[in-house]
């Protein structure tokens, strides 16, 4: 799949068939609608694109306002998103960076300016409640009758459900948050994963060590932070989870992971307060050697909640934790057979290319 950040690029298809949205967590119903628009673009001799924005709008806005409670919390960062996009088969992902022009961009002008002139768009697919433009007044029958005048077909994907119930980006939020983690899966397709490049930490595992006998690795750890900015990413899950990880090099392995703020550690650390997906691998591959894990991009799958983020008061009670937390997770993978496999089938292999 090829990738543009913003219109001006000489690499873009001159004519393309054409969705819109944010796809965060690209889940079952947006693969349907990926399936449709690749079919319409296959039956044009066009290409499928994909046209989403970053940051998210409501980020933008919660940032613009100052207030905070108006961004949600994200299922899948950027890199996530555009390796599902990629998987579901588009052919283009064109990323439009979310500012204040594009926030007043009259729904008239979107479609002149970014789908016509900027995309070339000879189909274009949306949602059952897609809006678009300046105060979201653009709606399906603008956006229909410019198509029949300006020579563009234009068609609604309604509803997807599962179960009787609507997939939707809110729904698997409120499940995340929840810490239902089947439920998520069902509702994405596949276990709800976060991808990202192993980063250098506070060494902290390292210290653990002479609090945890018998453990002299110290559980080492695979760190993922995430974003300073004003709005930074927040994902729609927090807590100890039972994982699976891939990306080092060998079939996906088990461990358990902390995704979250750190309670235990002091906010002016390294993380910075930030979120950190912190991941120890109970089985080490003796390949990397000790520091073989940093630079890599993996792949965290979350496959089962053990609980909520706790606050330690000493390194000897965080490690004794860590410990009882490693007990858990793979006393649930023995339980759990078939899910594990499962898991690991689903794994899909962390790469640079995104």
């Amino acid at each position: 799949m090829k990738i543009f950040r913003g219109l001006r690029h000489p690499g873009i298809a001159p004519g393309c068939a054409l969705t819109i949205g944010n796809f965060d967590g690209v889940h079952r119903g947006h693969q349907a609608m990926l399936a449709r628009l690749c079919s319409e673009a296959a039956q044009r001799g066009v290409p499928s694109c994909v046209l989403t924005f970053e940051p998210h709008p409501r980020d933008w806005f919660a940032a613009a306002t100052g207030q905070p409670d108006l961004a949600p919390p994200r299922i899948s960062a950027l890199r996530d998103k555009l390796a599902e996009l990629a998987r579901c088969g588009v052919n283009q992902a064109v990323v439009l960076p979310f500012n204040a022009a594009l926030a007043a961009m009259p729904a008239q002008d979107f479609i002149d300016d970014v789908l016509l002139k900027g995309l070339g768009a000879r189909h274009v697919l949306v949602g059952d409640d897609f809006r678009f433009g300046a105060r979201r007044a653009g709606d399906f029958a603008l956006l229909q009758a410019a198509g029949a005048r300006r020579g563009f077909d234009v068609a609604r994907m309604p509803s997807y459900e599962v179960q009787g119930q609507r997939v939707s980006s809110t729904a698997v939020r409120e499940a995340l948050a929840a810490g239902d983690m089947a439920a998520a899966a069902s509702l994405l397709g596949r276990p709800y994963a976060i991808s990202g490049h192993v980063v250098h930490g506070r060494k902290l595992g390292r210290a653990l060590a002479e609090s945890a006998p018998g453990r002299q690795d110290g559980f080492r750890t695979l760190n993922l932070r995430f974003s300073r900015r004003a709005c930074a990413w927040q994902p729609a899950a927090s807590g100890i989870f039972a994982v699976r990880v891939s990306g080092l090099g060998s079939a996906p392995l088990p461990g358990v992971a902390n995704l979250g703020v750190r309670p235990s550690l002091d906010a002016h650390d390294i993380n910075g307060g930030r979120v950190l997906l912190e991941t120890h691998v109970f089985d080490w591959p003796a390949s990397l050697g000790p520091e073989g894990g940093y630079g890599k991009i993996i792949c965290v799958e979350l496959i089962w909640k053990l609980h909520e983020e706790k606050r330690y008061h000493s390194l000897a009670a965080l490690a004794e934790g860590i410990a009882r937390d490693g007990a858990q997770a793979r006393a649930w993978f023995e339980r759990h057979p078939a899910a594990a496999a499962a898991a690991a089938a689903a794994a899909h292999p962390a790469t640079g290319r995104i």
